[in-house]
């Protein structure tokens, strides 16, 4: 098991802070708000340029303002990505071109919501977490492996989540053209599907320098709960009726610590197809401890190959 020298509750800035990231191309989606823009900080502040990818170009470009001010520099640009649109994911990746990246940390999301779709017609939860990160990082594959042919590894950081022990895909009906929806089944598969898609891509680019692993960050209160009302908050245990939240949750700058040690910890150098937590390598989930951990279909060869099937039949994406 990989360890890192930092803890569950170790400040991203922490994690960061002995390394020179000078020259380093990063691009985080979902940097407008919550761990995304921790995250961005943290890298930012070690001397990367960070592209903060964001569905509101205003609420964008404020926070690298404010994340430029903070660390004394202008290393931290917005530009507009919305993951429900493929065609905004396009426009983002031939906006890019093909400078460099060194890192992609694939952080956005949406959890819970209410039957919604894409501008493709695909159940939002997973063609936002999933699809739409698909065709991003596939789009950026070639900046990617520009920065891998030059002489340095070039790292993915997919966010995945605890919630993938929710539900395995399902295969014949991922988005729910004949049954019944459920709000956390349906963020469970797209979970799912970010940690298997580290498998799949890392199977297929670790040999040519990119690597990529999947990252639970922890519990952190976020505009990521924006479609839970709070009673269900309370039902769940996740803050009492006071909307006091219960110990255990971490702050932003805490829950982005582990994407960050995903995208610079030297223990991971070359190493790709994993599941991180807390700063390091997840042991298998248990009914003990139902918070941490990762099952075995979250992490399983042959539906990581299914689901690169289904992906590029889904977006028409092909390597």
């Amino acid at each position: 098991m990989i360890r890192s020298r930092f803890g569950a509750f170790t400040p991203a800035r922490i994690v960061a802070g002995d390394h020179d990231l000078s020259g380093r191309n990063v691009i985080v989606t979902g940097g407008a708000s919550g761990i995304g823009v921790e995250t961005a900080r943290a890298l930012a502040g070690a001397g990367a340029d960070v592209m903060l990818a964001v569905r509101d170009r205003v609420a964008g470009e404020r926070v690298a303002s404010e994340i430029n001010q903070s660390i004394g520099a202008d290393r931290v640009l917005a530009g507009t990505l919305d993951l429900a649109s493929l065609g905004s994911v396009g426009s983002f990746v031939d906006a890019w071109g093909d400078q460099p990246l060194d890192i992609l940390i694939n952080n956005a999301g949406v959890m819970a919501t209410p039957l919604l779709h894409t501008a493709e017609d695909l159940e939002l939860q997973i063609g936002t977490n999933h699809f739409g990160h698909f065709v991003l990082t596939m789009g950026l594959t070639r900046a990617l492996l520009n920065a891998a042919e030059d002489d340095r590894t070039a790292r993915v950081v997919q966010l995945s989540s605890i919630g993938h022990r929710r539900s395995d895909i399902h295969w014949d009906d991922p988005h729910y053209r004949t049954r019944p929806y459920d709000k956390w089944e349906a963020y469970g598969q797209s979970k799912t599907a970010n940690a298997l898609f580290a498998v799949g891509f890392n199977a297929r680019f670790e040999e040519h320098g990119i690597t990529a692993n999947a990252v639970m960050p922890g519990g952190i209160m976020t505009p990521l709960q924006r479609y839970l009302p709070k009673e269900e908050m309370v039902a769940m245990g996740w803050m009492d009726a006071e909307g006091n939240v219960r110990e255990g949750f971490k702050t932003t700058e805490q829950g982005a610590s582990t994407s960050v040690w995903a995208a610079v910890g030297e223990e991971l150098e070359g190493i790709g197809g994993l599941y991180l937590e807390d700063c390091k390598e997840a042991g298998p989930w248990t009914k003990e401890d139902p918070v941490h951990g990762v099952m075995p279909h979250a992490l399983d060869p042959e539906s990581a190959e299914r689901l690169w099937a289904l992906s590029e039949e889904t977006t028409g994406v092909k390597l």
